[in-house]
């Protein structure tokens, strides 16, 4: 096994409520496998840390002063590539409330692996933080179909220029039909249900929707299956 099979995992709290970081922390270094490594009051210093800090995962707020979370996922993605690579900077999750779930999506755009709400639970936001970490998503299908009908009005149109959709062209149709299945906030087992297909062939074509649009996580596939118009959200859908 290497090191960097049984090396905890590396994590920054930014957060401008030194309550909640603090929070956080207990309950993070009491796990075996992680470890705080930094903390950061605003998303300046947040940036600015992650810089100096080696880091796999950074649990980042969303409304903080001088620089917020979105501006800090940003700037922070676009210097280390967020983890999208092997030895490339850290994964993001930020957390949020359904009240600032535009910031989320907006987020996400950025290059953050998915969204917490604040008030989770310590099991699931350990079970998050493991998830990114892995490479995969925080963010489940039901959690994602309530986000996209909570901020539909919120999000910007969509594209409408032809190369908007000529990503698609790539995908054979039943890839279009996964794509857009998961767009619509259905896991797995539902979409099995819904298209007669193995769980084993949806996870196939999940794999393949990836690889060829370019995507990092299945929250990219919900963003771009929005984007593109295959899904449709909010009143009127």
């Amino acid at each position: 096994m290497t090191e960097t099979d049984t090396a905890p995992i590396r994590l920054i709290l930014v957060d401008d409520q030194e309550l909640v970081r603090a929070g956080f922390r207990m309950v993070l270094d009491a796990q075996p496998d992680m470890t705080v490594v930094g903390e950061a009051g605003d998303g300046q210093e947040a940036v600015s840390l992650v810089r100096r800090t080696r880091a796999d995962v950074v649990l980042m707020d969303i409304r903080m002063p001088r620089m917020d979370g979105v501006q800090a996922t940003e700037a922070i993605c676009a210097t280390t590539g967020s983890g999208t690579e092997p030895g490339s900077g850290p994964r993001i999750v930020v957390l949020t409330t359904f009240d600032l779930d535009e910031y989320a999506f907006a987020a996400l755009r950025a290059g953050a692996a998915g969204f917490l709400l604040k008030d989770a639970g310590p099991a699931e936001l350990l079970s998050a933080i493991r998830a990114v970490h892995r490479g995969d998503s925080v963010i489940a299908p039901s959690t994602t179909r309530r986000l996209l009908e909570h901020v539909a009005g919120n999000l910007p149109g969509r594209p409408q220029a032809p190369a908007a959709t000529a990503r698609l062209d790539v995908l054979t149709p039943r890839e279009i039909e996964v794509l857009t299945a998961v767009g619509q906030g259905l896991s797995n087992a539902e979409i099995c249900q819904t298209l007669f297909m193995a769980e084993g062939t949806v996870k196939t074509h999940i794999g393949r929707i990836l690889h060829k649009l370019d995507l990092r996580d299945r929250v990219h596939m919900v963003m771009l299956a929005y984007e593109t118009g295959l899904v449709r959200v909010g009143p009127g859908s």
